[in-house]
């Protein structure tokens, strides 16, 4: 058992390292709402992640592998928002990253909801994730273990090791506040992201099931 959980852990690191949307997406929040933006979203990523994690160790998800429409659904909804995550990107004109972590309630409040949520949406709706969950843990699960409760212990140690990689991408990128406060440097990067972003929605979008 011991085996198969650290080769996981391994196989799992190189997994969540890889550019993705969801490492994009914190990158993104960083650059516009600073380093409270980037823990906002990488909460909601989170929270998405562990959503699709309970829903793999019940077998909910291994459904939504058998269906091919409640499959394309999905992925059409998460490309689409993904896409107009990418516009959002496009039409921004660039805006100044806070260097304080003390401003007032009136501000802060709304922008790292808005974060939130929009690491929630963009894991929730990544049918990909949860295909991965049914297709990726099994093969980690020992033969005579309690499918259950490792698939549970799996999955909640792919959270974990998600959540210590955002942390690290959200204290590299904010450690280039100061450089990345420049509004022409922001627009750049809000372009690079935007076209990026909405790369990843029409190759989700486009994906044969």
């Amino acid at each position: 058992m011991t085996a198969a959980v650290l080769t996981f852990i391994a196989t799992a690191t190189l997994l969540i390292v890889a550019p993705g949307p969801d490492s994009l997406l914190v990158a993104r929040n960083v650059f516009r709402g600073g380093r409270r933006g980037g823990i906002g979203t990488a909460a909601g990523t989170l929270t998405g992640l562990s959503a699709w994690s309970v829903a793999a160790a019940l077998g909910l998800s291994a459904l939504l592998a058998a269906s091919r429409v409640g499959y394309d659904a999905l992925r059409v909804a998460g490309g689409i928002y993904l896409i107009w995550l990418g516009v959002q990107s496009l039409r921004s004109r660039g805006t100044v990253i806070p260097q304080t972590d003390s401003p007032s309630e009136h501000t802060i409040r709304p922008g790292l909801g808005r974060a939130y949520l929009s690491g929630v949406v963009s894991n929730v709706l990544n049918p990909k994730i949860g295909v991965f969950f049914v297709a990726f843990l099994p093969g980690f699960i020992p033969e005579g273990a309690p499918i259950v409760a490792t698939a549970a212990l799996l999955g909640a140690l792919f959270v974990a090791e998600t959540g210590v990689w955002l942390a690290v991408l959200v204290w590299l990128v904010g450690r280039g506040a100061g450089w990345l406060s420049r509004r022409g440097v922001q627009r750049w990067l809000e372009r690079v992201t935007g076209v990026v972003l909405i790369g990843f929605g029409v190759r989700l979008v486009a994906e044969a099931h």
